[in-house]
């Protein structure tokens, strides 16, 4: 922390915080604005905006010290933040002051923001929820911690080489971090292995005793989270792992100077990258250990805040309330149950009943490879006690099983949280679900399909438990910062309460209907689109024109997600255009973004298809710069803050049933893009509020591809009854876009007339038609702008806002702003 500077003054205006940022400059930099370089005006910046939200928590803590409520602790294995300057200055309501600031000195508020690097730490949807419902929780004034891991690297940096991905590794803290305080002084250890002994208390019981074999150190780092206006600001405390010892001296100084260091590499490697690859058993392992390094030290955490406040762990449900983000934190439920039975020596019933009062579960998949299992063998040897633990918890759950429904052995196979099916594991899923007062799926469908498919039995047993809470996305990130020429709009025709509650966009129906005001809209729009070509020409090489329709689909790579149904009929609209030149064709720039998993062959495979795809088609003079192809690389919240405001057309189209919720799909449509989908996640309760008329639904329901599963349904047969997609896989595999190795994807061809587990082939003409309605309509501008304003007006329920005051009430029970 900086102690040179002087304490903010009570009333900052441009000229003090020009001051400031000099004194950070200065002082903590060490450098004079005649040398200093963008990067070093982003630090003193960011330490000089730091400096205002440190004043107004210690503020906070002052007012409410002594007083302390509920707190909620938000346990996420990812937390996709991205860069964080233009939204904490938004926040706060300093954008103009820095603005002026900055100008003084020479700088622009852009040479500070863009040197910023992109805060990767996370893989998608899940990640990029948990930061905005953290920046929901302190505009809602509830007071929240966030806990995740300090990732070294997050999120691998994508490169296309040859339109193959490669990985790199993100070096978002080589400059370190202005955001965060290090507290070296928050510290737990974190035990791993050894034994459990019994022990004879003065009674006669048997005391369990967990002896670790090995221990880590969970380290503190801070980082401020501000909510709109100022108004309140929480922390995410990420963890950083560091060995007890960090360096073996013997072994050092009898020469063996890369083994002393060996203790300090394995206790690291912890925090060092963001989903380790865990197709091998050491990489199970590491995921296990970083699952569980995490969840305890939040745990031993917020225990630690519960002695301290109220010097008993007995009232920790009516004061904490511990959501589980997806099953990666799971182990809190046998980890707390230790921490109350072996270190406060409660009995187990009592602890049970903390154990459940404080946590909650979100499921974000029915995915079986997400929904994560662990190998006995690999939790008994690595977390003993707890393997202990989740026995006797099963136990018990099977016991009441049982007394409910005796003979049943098919439920209790079913229910267990051990699973017999492919060998013995651990099933996390159902850990959260047991241990769990409540459990939540993520929109209508998905927690409707929660009931239905992987916890139908685990439901029928507790009826009331699954509860629907449908995600939202932050509007201050995804409206006013990334889309200030909307927002303007908006606030000129709706007032400035627009800024505070994102209902009052219902507002905006009537607009849709007047001329001018499409005008306006439209020419924000095209502002969006130019400065998103400008993007694309500089790190594609290819030129896009702002006039042609932007198709946009950028989500994580995945099958089920069906990047390539889009690339099919990119390849059909390729051939139609070369065949058929007289049309008069709408324009259309494909605009597709996202990574792989490292090791998700099939993905990177995709994504190979669509960059040769893209090459083939943006060098042929016979397209006439009619349809342009690009994949932009190394996908992240930064590129999405530019892509999101440009698109035209938002691509949903999912296999229904696979897509939980999807946030994506809200922040498209919220900026004007039309939706091209399934009626798979919370697409169907968007459809209800914007009208099914306003998008481009298509394709098979969530039903229906479980009845073509069941009836062993072959693509094949969709190939066989439709020519067009029949031509599309014979070119594709005959080596048309792979002139360099024709065999390329004969393999992926041949996937979809088989299995077709993905429903590709099946839905293939159906979303070819949605995209010749998309095509037809964008040719009528005033009907298109008009669809589009109607898509903003009805987005104001999609808001984390209301996310996460329906957490509030229905499941933490603790009370939010009004």
């Amino acid at each position: 922390m900086d102690t040179h500077a002087a304490p903010v003054p009570a009333a900052s205006g441009a000229a003090a915080l020009r001051d400031l940022i000099l004194r950070k400059l200065t002082y903590t930099l060490g450098k004079l604005p005649s040398e200093a370089r963008d990067r070093d005006w982003f630090v003193a910046t960011a330490m000089a905006v730091r400096d205002h939200i440190t004043e107004r928590f210690l503020k906070q803590m002052q007012e409410t010290r002594g007083r302390e409520g509920k707190h909620v602790y938000y346990l996420s294995l990812e937390f996709l933040i991205g860069r964080l300057l233009r939204e904490n200055v938004h926040n706060l309501g300093m954008a103009e002051d820095l603005r002026a600031a900055l100008a003084d000195l020479g700088v622009t508020p852009d040479q500070a923001r863009l040197a910023e690097p992109d805060a990767a730490l996370g893989n998608g949807g899940l990640g990029r929820l948990a930061a905005c419902f953290l920046e929901s929780m302190s505009s809602l004034s509830i007071p929240a911690f966030g806990y995740g891991i300090r990732y070294d690297h997050g999120l691998f940096r994508q490169i296309l080489r040859d339109g193959w991905q490669q990985e790199f590794p993100e070096d978002w803290l080589s400059f370190g971090n202005p955001w965060e305080f290090a507290r070296p002084e928050i510290r737990h250890r974190i035990g791993f292995g050894g034994e459990v002994v019994a022990e004879a208390r003065p009674d006669g019981s048997e005391k369990l005793t967990w002896q670790p074999g090995e221990w880590v150190d969970a380290v503190a780092y801070d980082t401020p989270v501000v909510g709109w206006r100022g108004k309140h600001v929480n922390l995410l405390r990420l963890w950083r792992a560091r060995a007890p010892d960090p360096l073996r001296l013997d072994a050092f100084n009898r020469g063996d100077h890369v083994g002393a260091l060996g203790e300090q590499v394995r206790a690291e490697a912890i925090s060092k990258v963001l989903y380790p690859a865990d197709d091998s058993p050491a990489g199970q392992e590491l995921r296990l250990r970083q699952e569980y390094f995490f969840t305890s030290a939040a745990l031993q955490d917020l225990v630690r805040r519960q002695l301290r406040q109220a010097g008993t762990v007995t009232t920790l449900a009516d004061r904490a309330s511990i959501q589980l983000n997806d099953t990666h934190p799971a182990i809190a439920v046998a980890e707390l149950m230790r921490i109350l039975i072996d270190e406060h020596d409660l009995p187990w019933a009592e602890a049970w009943r903390i154990t459940r009062g404080a946590i909650s579960y979100t499921n974000h998949t029915l995915l079986p490879e997400a929904l994560e299992s662990w190998p006995v063998p690999l939790m008994e040897r690595l977390l003993p006690r707890h393997m202990q633990i989740i026995y006797a918890i099963n136990a018990e759950h099977l016991d009441a099983v049982r007394a409910a429904h005796p003979g049943d052995d098919a439920l209790l196979a079913s229910v267990s949280l051990i699973g017999e099916d492919h060998g013995r594991r651990v099933r996390m899923g159902q850990l959260a679900f047991v241990g769990s007062h409540k459990v939540n799926g993520v929109s209508a469908l998905h927690t409707g399909l929660m009931r239905e498919t992987v916890f139908r039995d685990l439901h029928a047993l507790h009826p009331d438990r699954i509860v629907n809470r449908t995600n939202g996305i932050s509007f201050r990130r995804w409206l006013m910062q990334c889309n200030p020429g909307l927002t303007s709009l908006l606030t000129d025709a709706l007032g400035p309460t627009v800024l505070d509650d994102s209902m009052r966009l219902e507002a905006l129906r009537p607009f849709a209907d007047d001329a001018a005001f499409r005008g306006r809209y439209a020419a924000a729009k095209r502002a969006n689109k130019e400065a998103l070509a400008v993007l694309v020409q500089e790190q594609t090489g290819v030129r896009i024109d702002p006039a042609a329709l932007f198709d946009v689909q950028i989500k994580r790579i995945h099958e089920y997600k069906r990047q390539l149904l889009n690339v099919l009929q990119t390849v059909a609209l390729y051939e139609a255009i070369r065949a058929q030149p007289m049309r008069d064709w709408t324009p259309v720039v494909k605009i597709f973004s996202g990574k792989a998993a490292p090791g998700y062959h099939r993905a990177k495979l995709i994504i190979k298809l669509a960059c040769d795809v893209a090459r083939t088609v943006n060098r042929d003079p016979a397209v006439r710069g009619l349809l342009k192809v690009v994949f932009l690389p190394n996908y992240n919240v930064t590129a999405a803050e530019t892509i999101v405001p440009a698109a035209d057309l938002s691509e949903q189209i999912s296999t229904a049933g696979m897509e939980a919720s999807g946030t994506g799909n809200m922040k498209l449509a919220l900026n004007g893009a039309l939706t091209i989908g399934t009626l798979d996640g919370a697409t169907v309760e968007m459809a209800d509020r914007i009208g099914a008329e306003h998008m481009f639904l298509f394709g098979l329901s969530a039903s229906e591809v479980e009845e073509k599963r069941a009836a062993g349904w072959h693509g094949a047969q969709a190939v066989d009854a439709s020519d067009t997609l029949a031509e599309v896989l014979e070119a594709i595999g005959s080596g048309v876009f792979s002139p360099d190795d024709h065999g390329r994807y004969r393999e992926l061809v041949d996937s979809l007339r088989g299995n077709d587990w993905f429903m590709v082939a099946a839905d293939f003409d159906a979303y070819v038609a949605a995209q010749q309605r998309a095509a037809a309509l964008y040719r009528e501008p005033e009907a298109w702008r008009r669809a589009a304003v109607l898509n903003t007006a009805a987005m104001g329920w999609f808001s984390a806002d209301r996310a996460i005051a329906e957490y509030a009430a229905g499941i933490w029970g603790v009370p939010t702003a009004s």
